[in-house]
């Protein structure tokens, strides 16, 4: 590999480390958006000493500054949506804010002009289309801002349909102000600040003198000398959780591993002794007028640090993050203020998404966060980002993604949010503003990207050199068994590591064993086969069945040696065990399609718990993953495997069992499925598809328990995650909503996996134009080598993508993310 890219990853690790751990100051500039709303008012409008005078300048200059500096090419301050830079609702108000400071200062005639000329030309527009809803920020605070920038002398035209929509506003602000009965204003003794807003507090400040809001602005300044965010302080805590949380979803937890351990820790730790006393004091007070303007800053906390913990083995209690179920007082309000808990309820659900048996209060959280999140759709779409994220939380399981390229949609995500923000979109935390964390995921997504190009053709090599690629029949697909494992695996496995090969070749001889047992051999040849593989001997067998044995024996000698070289220990009888179970439970089930027989549920789910291969790929894996192992989590001879390994075998083959009745019953394979229907021919087919579910959806809550917490094996806990990406792996291929229609679909998520560079948002990056164009070369080098890659690949997988420089393929979206998700048919195939 590039040992220059490895070089710049290291360093760019340590600085990181160095910045952000170790200096609070940086911390905390680290981890806050800036508010283009808040630089106006509170940085820009403030006189210097507070003082009213001709000669006086404005204290914070450099907030002026900032204004002047950061207005968009089309006339607006403040949010966009995405790449196509539309201005958002929230533009008007900090548009007219930001003019109105310019004015207050007499500087930045231009950035007026420009201003007023984006206000007259979009303001109907923008009011038409958003018309239907409102949000409550800009109801309440448009109407005062610009008739305090006509005040200021801005010549504000209101064009004809204007005037109607400005009296729905300005209505729906009365018809607020009244419902909710707002109290006056009042400072907070202990920071200076009124509702720990900068806006407000300047507004404060600048009406009744009062020194301690003054140096409540004065110390966010000095704490964010980079722009003011929309509400200061923030929990340390809640800060905390977001670094580590975005951390994690760039795939970049492996870099930081002690430093997120010692957060977690400390969050813990301060969790068992206050969350319980504080949840119950803040229930107790919760009635509605009293609910605290802080209430979804606690949630989008507790359901953080609840996720955050429990993966990472914590036992955390469901009552962490479900105490607001119990008020209505408070559902109400969230009912009401949908704007401002959109981000918290994404990540409510998201904590719900680990979710063990008996835990019914996840249940009911699961249900009103989907159901608030569903019925959001006005609110969404005034943050598209933040929309798309959601979509695809609420479509695609948890347990049906590949975490490879969920970091990179994070990370290109990341890259689409501008970099000053409106009001309502502060707890949009997890988006942090530093170059050098964003610059190591692009080089440490690519990184793995130039190492998975590796290992690919070295296992295509072994599978060319085994014969399996020529051998006749099948689903021969040694790049989509190769995909599947790197890119369910990227977070825990380091850039190095031959245990993605192994899962890979295991994948490939089960796809093509099974096919020959299901599809090309007789029973003759499959007798004969299976006898060969039970003496472990190749005597007497020729063809595809030699090609097979020779395949699976080189396989086995090469993991038990590795084996053998790092403990000392031989475990060639147990890894031939398997496979023997293995191969005894294809001639069985070849046995009960080709004779109909019918076997009972309870036999058919233990053969076909084996024949499904899941306990082959994480088994073999371990052994070279993990360290010296016991011999009972091999599975011993005559005995059982481990209980999170029998879980897995069960929850793959009822995935599969589920999605595949029909097309199995067509064929006449037996399926756990069709014998629920054959025993209760009174029901419908529906009822025995729910009733599997059932089985599965509590299964699935027992394994995952037995991955994240202690207590119930001794398996390392890299093994213990071999079995989640397993997991993952095979309910991505049997989830039905992520069918691939073509070959092409799973073509391109394989080039995005492991081919194609993440693309650069080039508006967040200011740079010469000679580097520019630097950069442009590299990346056509770039994108030709994956050009390059698809014409190699055509023959393999049956089809070929022209990609031109750094458009997104057919069937992605903007964010990359593909409509038609992950998995194919064709997919879901190699490892039936």
């Amino acid at each position: 590999m590039d040992s220059s890219s490895l070089s710049s990853i290291e360093s760019l690790v340590h600085e990181i480390k160095k910045d952000l751990f170790s200096n609070q100051d940086n911390f905390n500039t680290f981890l806050t958006k800036t508010s283009t709303y808040d630089i106006a008012w509170t940085l820009a409008m403030i006189p210097f000493n507070n003082q009213e005078k001709e000669d006086n300048g404005p204290m914070f200059d450099s907030c002026l500054n900032w204004i002047l500096n950061n207005q968009n090419e089309q006339g607006f301050w403040g949010e966009s949506n995405g790449e196509n830079l539309i201005p958002t609702i929230y533009s008007l108000p900090i548009t007219l804010a930001c003019m109105v400071a310019l004015k207050k200062w007499n500087v930045g005639e231009r950035h007026i002009i420009k201003g007023l000329k984006f206000i007259h030309a979009n303001m109907y527009t923008i009011l038409k289309e958003n018309s239907q809803c409102f949000p409550c920020w800009f109801t309440i605070v448009f109407p005062s801002i610009l008739q305090l920038a006509k005040a200021q002398g801005l010549e504000i035209i209101i064009v004809n349909g204007s005037n109607k929509l400005l009296s729905d506003v300005i209505m729906k602000k009365k018809a607020l102000l009244e419902s909710e009965k707002l109290n006056d204003n009042i400072v907070n003794e202990e920071d200076g600040s009124l509702f720990q807003s900068p806006s407000s507090t300047a507004q404060a400040s600048m009406s009744s003198g009062n020194k301690k809001c003054l140096e409540y602005l004065m110390s966010i300044v000095q704490k964010c000398p980079n722009g003011v965010p929309s509400r200061f302080p923030v929990d340390e805590e809640l800060k905390m959780l977001c670094m580590v949380d975005n951390i994690q979803r760039m795939g970049l937890a492996k870099h930081f591993e002690k430093e997120i351990e010692q957060i977690l820790e400390q969050v813990y730790n301060n969790y068992q002794i206050n969350n319980l006393m504080n949840n119950n004091e803040y229930l107790l007070s919760s009635s509605e007028e009293k609910i605290s303007d802080d209430l979804p800053e606690k949630l989008l906390k507790d359901s953080l640090a609840f996720r955050l913990l429990r993966l990472q083995g914590y036992k955390i209690n469901q009552g962490c993050f479900c105490w607001f179920l119990q008020q209505p007082q408070i559902r109400d309000k969230m009912e009401k203020n949908k704007e401002h808990f959109t981000y918290v309820m994404y990540n409510v659900y998201r904590a719900t998404d680990l979710m063990f048996n008996g835990e019914s209060q996840i249940e009911e959280a699961r249900f009103f966060a989907r159901n608030f999140l569903v019925n959001n759709n006005d609110n969404l779409s005034l943050f598209p980002a933040l929309q798309k994220v959601i979509e695809h939380e609420l479509n695609v399981p948890w347990f049906a993604r590949l975490e490879h390229l969920d970091h990179r949609l994070w990370i290109e995500l990341n890259q689409s949010i501008p970099l000053s923000i409106g009001k309502s979109s502060f707890y949009w935390l997890a988006h942090l503003q530093n170059e050098n964390l964003m610059q190591l995921a692009v080089q440490n997504y690519e990184y793995r990207q130039s190492i998975y190009r590796k290992e690919l053709e070295d296992l295509k090599r072994w599978s060319k050199e085994k014969g399996l690629v020529d051998i006749g029949f099948g689903r021969e697909k040694t790049t989509y068994s190769y995909f599947a494992s790197a890119a369910s695996s990227s977070s825990f496995l380091p850039y190095e590591s031959f245990l993605r090969l192994i899962v890979a070749k295991c994948s490939i001889v089960i796809t093509v064993a099974d096919d020959f047992y299901d599809e090309e051999a007789s029973l003759s040849e499959l007798h004969i086969l299976s006898e060969a593989i039970q003496r472990w001997d190749a005597k007497n067998l020729d063809g595809p069945s030699k090609i097979i044995f020779e395949a699976l024996d080189d396989l086995v000698c090469d993991v038990a040696k590795m084996y053998h070289l790092q403990h000392k220990i031989d475990i060639t009888p147990q890894l031939r065990h398997m496979w023997k179970e293995t191969f005894g439970s294809w001639m069985m089930e070849s046995l009960w399609s080709r004779t109909s027989n019918l076997s009972s549920r309870d036999k058919y789910l233990q053969v076909g718990m084996t024949s499904i291969g899941a306990h082959i790929l994480v088994l073999h894996a371990a052994s070279r993953g993990c360290s010296i192992l016991p011999n009972q989590m091999f599975g011993p001879i005559n005995g059982q495997y481990e209980n999170i390994t029998k879980l897995l075998m069960t929850t793959t083959r009822l995935l599969n069992d589920i999605q595949s009745y029909q097309k199995e019953r067509e064929v006449g394979k037996m399926n756990y499925t069709m014998l629920h229907f054959n025993e209760n021919p009174r029901g419908q087919i529906e009822d025995s598809v729910d009733f599997v579910k059932v089985i599965l959806g509590d299964k699935k809550k027992e394994f995952l328990e037995n991955v994240l917490m202690d207590g119930f094996n001794d398996m390392p806990r890299t093994m213990k995650l071999l079995h989640l990406s397993c997991l993952n792996v095979f309910h991505m291929f049997f989830n039905s909503c992520n069918l691939f229609d073509t070959k092409s679909a799973i073509l391109e998520d394989i080039m995005r996996a492991i081919y194609i560079p993440l693309g650069q948002n080039e508006q967040t990056q200011i740079m010469p134009p000679q580097q520019k164009k630097i950069k442009k070369k590299i990346e056509i080098v770039k994108v030709n080598a994956c050009v390059n890659q698809v014409k190699n690949m055509k023959q393999e997988v049956g089809t070929g993508i022209s990609f031109v420089k750094r458009q997104n393929p057919k069937n992605y979206n903007s964010f990359g993310w593909s409509t038609k998700e992950f998995a194919s048919y064709n997919l879901r195939l190699c490892f039936m």
